[in-house]
């Protein structure tokens, strides 16, 4: 389902008040949600390389097909 930003805010202006705390509170988690999960992608990203060598080398070859 798509829906323009516009048509989401109608939406949301004609909810109550106390849902539209609720919507807040959701959007919140959403965002917080997205921080903590790019910051895992960066952090593994980054830590990649140091892994390397641990990582590749002959004598775990035998669990690369696993």
């Amino acid at each position: 389902m798509t829906v323009s930003s516009f048509a989401l805010i109608q939406k949301i202006e004609r909810l109550p008040p106390d849902r539209m705390a609720e919507v807040v509170d959701f959007v919140e988690f959403l965002q917080m949600k997205e921080q903590t999960q790019s910051f895992t992608r960066q952090a593994a990203q980054v830590s990649a390389p140091a892994f390397a060598a641990i990582w590749d080398n002959t004598e775990d070859e035998a669990y690369d097909a696993l």
